[in-house]
């Protein structure tokens, strides 16, 4: 492990090794806890590491990594013995309990979990199995587990479905030790909450005869994406065997063979019916969170030589050749729909499509609130959302009448994290005008001020039965769904996945670009119009007349051409139909891209239910917890079965502390008793040594 750009740390069963600039400058053996600690203190007396990179690397924290070195200082190296504790009272650890451990440990259950069951510590759980290997280790069973084990080839089955007679090849798992990026299994659980597994089979039902079944098809494009390759393409830059054994066959399908059977789900033009079936069953799973809906745009670049329309891509301030795709997603920022816009649609325009949507995957009695930013500003939008039953949270748009500063009260509020902040907040009631003033939509503001620089945010809500530091961490939680397209972008938001091309519509109304090029040419003449005005008037200043008889008819030109211009600016269309414009005007064909959004965005939510879980049990989960997620799904792992369980045991991870944390979790998701897709085995996880 690096320590700063200086130093390293290898450190194994046997001891460890701490190198400077490639120099052994110290190591010890197993247990000698004096010789380790002087490693890090030294580290950071000499300046060689930071305190903080020492720690991390170390696997404590700051405060007892500043403890070692007072101690360092004040005794030197007797300062850094460890205290030694006797025992206060009888021990626990009876002949009769430490039996009752064992049999729990050679069950599969974890040392938390037998703990916790037996009323003792961790630590006596590891004395009681000290005289028995643990599971990961037993002579009878994980002892004869093949390292990197390799699945046994299935060509009777591919010759099945060659045939016709095999409707996808059942699940095998390959047991073995140490097999790479097995820890992608940890999403499995999640993934069963989106229903995407049950979604797809719905909607498309069983395939045709083939080795492959739909089931493999999208848990492969899952991993592949939880490994760093959302596109189908980069199937070919992972190792098939990984991803085969993850799905339980030989090895991965093809490049060519997945866009073949992708092509196929695409002749069936079912995207949106596996969009509905995934957005009904999130709703239902997740009601809690369906209060408040975020809605926003983003723009897809084109980068082809197709005559595509354009949109503003905000990331470049650009505008080029473009899709926009309008997402939703719930109050956690997971996300619900997805969309594609017709082209110049305006987030106003989205806002009624979403209603409609949203109303028909909740029904007519909900009243859920829908949240968007300023590209949505619109109060006659906001009062037929209100009157269709929505209740709307924005930031207020145009021109902003600050409150006075006795108008604020503070608040505390927590986020998801429950990390405290303090708001200084201001909340009344006003009247927005619209329709030219002649009309005015009434609703509730709530403003929040910065007390470092005294700038103003005002937020506009319609529900009146919110306390005020709700409305503004809702909207502030919009930021969320920003993440999500942030944490998607390299998980294949913005990929085209297919390039296939579909008419656009002739009939559609474009500026005229005939009518652009006539303005350009009225304001030059109206520039020489104003040139020979000016030459005219010094002449006729003077009084002489020389030369007045030639400006004057040069004025008089000049004019008469400006309204011979005028008229036929204002003869000229400003928009014509597509065909006319842009006769060679296409689309992109969406339909493989939204099946592919249905699977990334099953992934992301599942990825985020993991992350949010780490919460509890990782002190920087809130800046770490996607990355510590990342890091596990890509940690190798052993898989044994014993009975009707599949245990996946993780190898520990970069710190002792990102392999607690994922042993927390890994507890939880053994509770849910989630089977592995396509077979009765019930998946139990665990962190080797946790």
């Amino acid at each position: 492990m690096r320590i700063g750009p200086a130093a390293s740390l290898l450190e194994t069963s046997d001891g460890g090794v701490v190198s400077l600039w490639g120099m052994v400058s110290a190591c010890w053996d197993e247990g000698d806890v004096v010789g380790r600690r002087l490693a890090a203190v030294t580290l950071v007396a000499t300046g060689a590491a930071t305190q903080g990179e020492v720690a991390t690397a170390f696997g404590v924290d700051d405060a007892t990594l500043r403890r070692w070195s007072r101690a360092w200082e004040r005794e030197g190296t007797d300062g850094l013995r460890p205290d030694k504790r006797g025992p206060k009272r009888a021990s626990k650890l009876t002949d009769d309990l430490a039996e009752t451990i064992r049999g729990l440990r050679r069950d599969g259950k974890t040392l938390a979990a037998i703990a916790e069951a037996s009323g003792v510590s961790t630590d006596t759980v590891r004395r009681a199995i000290a005289g028995e290997p643990s599971p990961s280790h037993r002579p009878a069973t994980s002892s004869d587990l093949v390292p990197l084990a390799r699945p046994k080839r299935r060509d009777a089955e591919r010759a099945l479905a060659h045939a016709g007679l095999l409707q996808g090849a059942e699940p095998v798992i390959c047991e073995g030790a140490s097999l790479p990026s097995s820890g992608a299994l940890l999403i499995l659980p999640a993934l069963g909450v989106t229903g995407l597994l049950d979604a797809a089979r719905a909607v498309y039902g069983l395939p045709r005869a083939a080795f492959y079944s739909l089931r493999s098809l999208l848990l492969t494009l899952v991993f592949s994406c939880l490994l760093g390759e959302p596109r189908v393409e980069g199937l070919s830059r992972v190792d098939p065997v990984a991803i085969g054994r993850l799905i339980g066959l030989d090895r991965a399908p093809e490049v060519g063979t997945m866009r073949r059977r992708m092509e196929a789900l695409c002749s069936l033009r079912r995207a949106g019916d596996l969009f509905g079936a995934l957005a009904r069953h999130h709703a239902e799973a997740h009601p809690e969170a369906m209060g408040i809906l975020y809605v926003d745009g983003h723009v897809r670049a084109y980068h082809g030589g197709s005559d595509l329309p354009r949109a503003h891509l905000a990331r470049a301030r650009i505008a080029m050749a473009a899709t926009t795709d309008t997402w939703l997603a719930d109050a956690s920022g997971d996300a619900v729909l997805v969309w594609s816009s017709p082209p110049g649609a305006a987030l106003t325009g989205e806002l009624k499509e979403a209603a409609r949507v949203v109303r028909d995957l909740l029904g007519e009695d909900a009243h859920p609130t829908i949240a968007f930013d300023r590209g949505g500003w619109s109060p006659a939008c906001f009062a037929e959302l209100q009157r269709l039953g929505f209740d709307i949270l924005t930031y207020k748009k145009g021109p902003l009448a600050p409150e006075p500063k006795s108008a604020f009260v503070a608040y505390e509020v927590q986020d998801r994290f429950r990390h405290a902040e303090e708001y200084w907040l201001a909340d009344r009631n006003v009247r927005v005008p619209y329709d030219g003033g002649r009309r005015y939509f009434a609703c509730r503001q709530v403003t929040r001020r910065d007390p470092a620089s005294g700038h103003q945010t005002q937020i506009l809500a319609t529900r009146r039965d919110v306390p005020t530091p709700e409305i503004a961490t809702s909207m502030f939680g919009r930021w969320r769904e920003e993440n999500l397209f942030r944490f998607m972008r390299p998980r294949g938001l913005d990929a085209m996945d297919s390039y296939a091309k579909l008419p656009d519509d002739p009939e559609r109304l474009v500026p005229n670009r005939a009518k652009a090029k006539a303005k350009a040419e009225l304001k030059k003449a109206r520039a020489t119009l104003a040139t020979a005005e000016a030459a005219e008037g010094r002449v006729a200043l003077r009084g002489d007349g020389a030369g007045s008889a030639e400006l004057r008819s040069a004025y008089a030109q000049a004019k008469k051409a400006v309204e011979e211009m005028e008229a036929a600016y204002r003869a000229i269309p400003a928009k014509v139909p597509l065909a006319e414009a842009r006769p060679e005007a296409v689309r992109l064909d969406d339909e493989r891209k939204r099946i592919h959004d249905a699977i990334r965005m099953a992934t992301w939510n599942a990825e985020s239910t993991l992350a949010r879980a780490l919460g509890p049990h990782y002190a920087r989960a809130e800046d770490e917890a996607h990355s510590l997620i990342a890091e596990a799904f890509r940690a190798s792992a052993d898989l044994e079965i014993t009975g009707n369980k599949l245990h996946v045991r993780l190898d520990p991870l970069s710190a002792p502390r990102r392999s607690r944390a994922i042993a927390a979790l890994c507890t939880e998701l053994t509770a849910t008793k989630t089977l592995y897709p396509g077979t009765k085995l019930q998946l139990v996880f665990s962190v080797k040594g946790y």
